[in-house]
């Protein structure tokens, strides 16, 4: 087990201000635990506090792959000034969703292994946080035939798999850009508004009078 740094003796009321506030401002009705994190059975998760969320607006925060959730857990990890490798020494949770996440990216890294095996070239992962990153290395750490590493920077940052033998990329592959929203009268395949013929500007209509100011088929011509 890692050493602990943080505790809930240390950051607690820290955490405490900071989440009653924000939540406060948000409008959203959550209440939270805040407790020294016990002993994990693995190392996937080791953090030493753990801050559960529940109430009427839990969804709110598991909505969306739990981005609020986690984006919560990032500014908290902000206000407290916590260095990027300590990160994972505080976790926040909902309806367990850590627990179900960690087994996703376990049958993740499992299913990229078996492929890269049965392909003999690389896989690449959609772009994930440190903590999930960590969860697809571990998972892969006892993989003799394949071997996992990060590429790319910031949020762009990803998980390649590769067969063991393979040598990295000199760059890493470049995500698709996505598709630029197409004009509303392309997506719906209508035309605009039909014009009146006989607006402004428009041709003249059949008995010379049109805004064209011309004479039409048939019309009478007009006098100087």
């Amino acid at each position: 087990m890692t050493e602990r740094k943080y505790s809930v003796s240390t950051v607690g009321l820290r955490i405490d201000g900071f989440l009653n506030t924000t939540l406060e401002n948000a409008g959203i009705n959550l209440k939270y635990e805040i407790q020294d994190a016990a002993p994990a059975e693995d190392d996937f998760e080791t953090p030493d506090v753990h801050v559960k969320f529940s109430g009427p607006d839990v969804d709110l925060l598991l909505s969306n792959r739990a981005e609020l959730l986690l984006s919560l857990e990032h500014v908290t990890m902000e206000m407290l000034r916590m260095p990027s490798e300590d990160h994972s020494r505080i976790s926040f949770d909902a309806n367990d969703y850590r627990l179900l996440r960690i087994e996703e990216l376990r049958l993740s890294a499992a299913a990229a292994a078996d492929r890269v095996k049965r392909t003999g070239t690389y896989f690449v992962f959609n772009p994930m946080n440190s903590r999930e990153r960590r969860v697809i290395h571990l998972a892969l750490r006892n993989e003799t035939a394949v071997r996992s590493e990060s590429a790319g920077m910031g949020p762009g940052r990803m998980v390649i798999v590769y067969p063991a033998a393979m040598p990295s990329l000199a760059e890493p592959p470049r995500l698709p850009e996505p598709a630029p929203r197409r004009e509303e009268r392309g997506e719906r395949g209508e035309r605009g508004p039909r014009r009146d013929s006989r607006g402004p500007g428009g041709p003249p209509r059949r008995d010379g009078r049109g805004g064209g100011g011309g004479r039409g088929p048939g019309g009478p011509r007009r006098g100087r």
